[in-house]
């Protein structure tokens, strides 16, 4: 089968700490544990967290430990962006900083401009963004929304 729009996404990123990154997306911003799994250091295993929406076609997968862990890069431009089509609920923002986010601003104007930039536990940046986007929409910039 092709790769097509349906397709499913994983993101997946190395974590310090799965269960603050859990409060983080679980607790924080409302995502569902999709899997979870300890490997208890079984050689060649590693213990992973998946979260997203169960209907949804992507979903993110933390993974900690290892026969060789992977200490947590991100840089700036490191940017997870939900289109929101809407206001940045504050008390989603609220409920992140609450689980260990920490909001900051964003090194591209842009992102101030249009939303709020918060990092999880890992120092991955999350944008809430109040635009929306179509996904038949091919005009750069996207038109205000």
């Amino acid at each position: 089968m092709p790769f097509t729009g349906q397709s499913h996404v994983r993101i997946a990123r190395p974590s310090r700490d799965l269960a603050a990154a859990e409060r983080f997306w679980a607790d924080g911003l409302g995502l569902t544990v999709l899997f979870r799994a300890e490997a208890g250091r079984a050689p060649g295993t590693h213990d992973l967290l998946m979260v997203g929406h169960p209907d949804a076609s992507w979903h993110l997968e933390l993974v900690h430990g290892g026969d060789h862990p992977v200490e947590p890069r991100p840089t700036d431009e490191d940017l997870l962006v939900l289109y929101l089509d809407g206001p940045v609920p504050e008390e989603t923002v609220e409920r992140l900083l609450a689980h260990g986010g920490t909001q900051i601003p964003s090194s591209n104007p842009y992102w101030n401009e249009w939303g709020v930039t918060v990092e999880d536990p890992d120092g991955y940046r999350l944008v809430l963004c109040r635009r929306g986007r179509s996904p038949r929409c091919t005009r750069w910039p996207w038109p205000a929304g």
